[in-house]
């Protein structure tokens, strides 16, 4: 048995699907599908159901996938206890969250972070909702997330940060400008510029509707935080956005945010992570963050 078998395995086990562990891998899906094979020979054992609509673990894979982790992740720590506890933490740790969310809120933390940690190479990916950024950590193909809350997985540790508001923007020429409150009733009879269902920001908008009783009048839908502050300034309608995603347009005069009366929309929002063992630049970047929740407080909420 061969450390490139385990490899590929846990790849495919956690993707379930040979072309994206083959592109996690840097391999050739042929040479995926062979290190499989190889290794239900040795193991006499079928790991996988393969059909049309792709892989899925037979109970011996969902076994030997515990035993894989656990051999993979001992063999990290070893590597580690080998390079030294006295080493600068080396390696690369790939973050998934919302892309708003990198561009507003983390990317000042991320740039002091690899100014005090150069061994560590941070790549992000963007994601369009809470569900996606999860599946990126479960599915291994990223190792922290920053998620809005609730989320749920015993494989996963989830640990809250920082607690944002969503506030109705409008543009600045709009009868709601230069007001600090509208009522529920009042953003009914506006029409919505939204983020697309699955949104964490849109699952928080469509909670506050339903305590409302609202039933919005809808524009236009997007995941593109930039377009919908274009089409708010432009008058095609009003939104529910977090407080930081447009101070800059409402410090510029393009755009005004005002409260909604009698209601607090806020959200927590976490690191996510596996809850298993963590690679030391991991573990150095969780604790970096963690370090930084006050700054991320001020930065969600000012």
């Amino acid at each position: 048995m061969e450390l490139s078998q385990l490899h590929a395995f846990r790849a495919v086990a956690e993707t379930l699907n040979f072309t994206r562990a083959a592109e996690r891998l840097h391999l050739t899906q042929s040479a995926v599908s062979q290190r499989i094979k190889s290794l239900e020979l040795e193991l006499e054992e079928p790991l996988f159901h393969r059909n049309k609509a792709g892989v899925t673990l037979t109970l011996s894979g969902r076994v030997a996938l515990e035993h894989v982790r656990t051999v993979l992740d001992e063999l990290e720590a070893l590597k580690e206890a080998m390079r030294g506890r006295v080493r600068e933490p080396a390696g690369r740790v790939r973050v998934a969250a919302a892309t708003q969310a990198f561009v507003y809120l983390f990317a000042p933390l991320f740039e002091s972070f690899m100014r005090g940690h150069p061994a560590v190479d941070l790549t992000f990916r963007g994601t369009a909702t809470t569900v996606q950024t999860v599946a990126e950590i479960t599915e291994g193909a990223a190792d922290v997330g920053f998620a809005s809350l609730p989320v749920y997985s015993p494989g996963l540790e989830v640990t809250p940060l920082f607690e944002d508001e969503l506030v109705v923007a409008v543009g600045s020429p709009h009868p709601l400008s230069g007001r600090q409150e509208v009522s529920p009733a009042e953003i009914e009879s506006e029409r919505l510029i939204l983020f697309e269902p699955g949104a964490s920001i849109r699952r928080s908008t469509d909670a506050f509707f339903d305590r409302a009783g609202i039933r919005p009048r809808l524009a236009l839908e997007s995941n593109d935080t930039g377009f919908i502050k274009l089409m708010v300034e432009r008058g095609l309608g009003v939104s529910l956005l977090p407080v930081w995603s447009f101070r800059d347009e409402v410090a510029d005069g393009r755009l005004a945010m005002v409260h909604v009366q009698g209601h607090r929309l806020r959200r927590s929002v976490a690191a996510v992570s596996l809850a298993r063992f963590q690679s030391a630049a991991t573990r150095a970047f969780l604790a970096y963050v963690f370090d930084h929740r006050r700054e991320l407080q001020e930065r969600a909420s000012t």
